[in-house]
């Protein structure tokens, strides 16, 4: 079966549980060598590292706050001095600090923004910097590519969380205007936005059968999705199949941004 991905090197920030776990184990399956970023669940991110070399690929696991300049240019270094360079990263790390509005505290609202936007500003801009430093390579038709990972709620508006939404948001017209800069070097720059993903962070939606039938209203195709699902779109967009592919936000969301609320009031 051809690998996608063969002789490409990978990076996914948060890759250490959730969406960013699912994402490296997929690229890792269509060939890459993937470096695993984890900010505290070093354990995961070395186990997953481990079973990835064991089943005959190649993996490091890499403990850096993207939020720290310092410590992402250090990620950098890790993946060079390990793989050379990098061809593929995937902005993944994200967090929510939920709240109602007005009580919502400025450490949660900072955090969030910290993380979700510019945790991806700083991963963006070293990918970037690495992608012209080493040049084009034989293995991609792109220079580079980089994956925003986003939300449906870049543009569904979500209560009680306005910190997560604005930063979703951001990351929308951030990812834009990115590729709009870049794209004359052949870097392709898109997003995912995921919806209802079964991870640890929204386990409260969906670990009873009531909160899991009162999510699936929100979703049309009927399903809340697994993290292998973000992982092979983000296999799509990291490989030559989706070269065409600049710009782009791809909802992996069963519908969700289909607002099936006015499905029967339209």
């Amino acid at each position: 079966m051809e690998k996608l991905l063969e002789n490409q090197v990978a990076l996914v920030t948060g890759a250490s549980s959730g969406i960013g776990y699912g994402v490296a184990q997929a690229l890792a399956n269509a060939g890459a060598a993937v470096v695993l970023n984890y900010h505290t669940h070093a354990e995961s991110a070395k186990k997953l590292a481990d079973e990835i070399e064991k089943a005959g690929g190649a993996a490091l696991a890499v403990g850096a706050d993207v939020t720290d300049r310092d410590q992402v240019e250090s990620m950098f270094d890790a993946c060079r001095a390990r793989f050379g360079t990098v061809d593929i990263v995937v902005a993944n790390s994200g967090l929510q600090r939920d709240s109602a509005f007005a009580e919502m505290t400025l450490e949660d609202w900072q955090t969030v923004l910290a993380t979700n936007l510019t945790g991806q500003f700083l991963t963006a801009q070293s990918a970037v910097k690495e992608f012209r430093r080493r040049g084009p390579r034989p293995v991609s038709k792109a220079l580079g590519k980089l994956i925003c990972m986003s939300s449906v709620h870049e543009v569904i508006p979500w209560a009680r969380r306005v910190n997560y939404a604005a930063s979703k948001g951001g990351v929308l017209m951030f990812m834009k205007s990115l590729a709009q800069e870049v794209a004359p070097e052949r870097i392709r720059v898109n997003s995912i936005a995921p919806g209802a993903i079964r991870t640890r962070i929204n386990k409260d939606a969906w670990e009873s059968k009531p909160e899991q039938d009162r999510l699936l209203q929100l979703i049309p195709y009927g399903r809340v999705g697994n993290p292998d699902d973000i992982g092979k779109a983000a296999v799509w967009l990291a490989s030559d199949e989706s070269d065409y592919v600049v710009g782009t936000t791809l909802f992996v969301d069963g519908g969700m941004t289909l607002y099936p609320e006015f499905a029967d009031n339209g």
